[in-house]
């Protein structure tokens, strides 16, 4: 079951209609920063057999709207049954996109118990806005696939999340590849977004060192389920959901993981915003 606890992790680290914003076109900037989040157990359902779950996640998202986006994550938790047993993982993921989501490079290792575990790595590209995705993987193994073109990289994701509840729009639907599930899962991903937050929403959280640039600024309550591509229309359950308060430069507040059994809770007790680089003159966006 612990490993079940990562499934979610990579895509921490979201496009109305047919089409979808690209980082080219968006006028949505994300806000280089680091961001320290403690998790907990939110919820146990019955059956689970989760006792507690502690850990902490530590986010790091680098780059500019013209260079290009980098996004380092390390997720550590400690699951404890009630039949007395612990389990600890340690993910840890790296990934890089271009401005304009035509190349992505993906790196993510897991260790369980102190021994390794998993160890995905490769990356995706495509010709043009669009086009037919290519995913060369490394590891586990060296393999190829295609992805059809409106499938979106994480980054890409964030933004169309973003653009669409700026425009008031209410549910996004978009497939999404970042990498995880040993390289070969495509998620189908519905997307709910809530009344926007005005200016001042943070402040009605609990204070967090290095906050304070959120209040000046809208967010949104989101909740993002993952279906295995294609079960949605079989009104299936999802593979998780994902809720959060996204704030219009990137940075998330209240995480919640739901995996049907229990649900982890990630509380922000952390953050450093980062040097932003501004775009030059002729540099591509």
């Amino acid at each position: 079951m612990a490993g079940t606890v990562t499934k979610a992790s990579v895509g921490l680290a979201l496009a109305v209609g047919a089409t979808f914003a690209t980082s080219a076109t968006a006028a949505t900037v994300l806000a280089p920063h680091r961001a320290v989040y403690d998790l907990k157990l939110g919820e146990s359902r019955t059956g689970s057999g989760v006792s507690s779950i502690e850990g902490r996640m530590v986010y790091e998202l680098t780059g500019s709207a013209c260079e290009g986006y980098t996004q380092n994550m390390r997720f550590v938790t400690r699951m404890s049954t009630q039949q007395g047993s612990t389990t600890v993982s340690d993910l840890r993921s790296s990934t890089w996109e271009d401005a304009v989501a035509a190349k992505f490079k993906f790196n993510t290792s897991t260790i369980r118990d102190n021994k390794p575990a998993e160890h995905t790595a490769g990356d995706a590209s495509r010709a043009a806005s669009g086009a037919e995705v290519k995913v060369d993987l490394t590891k586990p193994v060296k393999k190829s696939q295609a992805l059809k073109g409106q499938t979106a990289f994480p980054v890409q994701h964030s933004i169309a999340v973003l653009e669409a509840a700026k425009a008031g729009t209410t549910k996004l639907r978009l497939d999404l590849y970042d990498g995880s599930e040993q390289g070969d899962k495509v998620y189908d991903t519905v997307s709910s977004i809530g009344k926007a937050i005005p200016k001042g929403g943070n402040q009605k959280l609990p204070v967090v060192k290095g906050a304070e640039t959120l209040d000046q600024i809208p967010a949104w309550p989101i909740s993002i389920s993952y279906f295995e591509l294609g079960k949605e229309k079989e009104d299936s359950v999802p593979v998780y959901e994902l809720s959060f308060v996204f704030f219009e430069n990137g940075v998330s507040r209240k995480l919640a993981i739901d995996y049907g059994e229990f649900v982890i809770q990630g509380d922000l007790k952390e953050i450093k915003f980062l040097d932003v680089q501004p775009c030059t003159p002729g540099q591509a966006r």
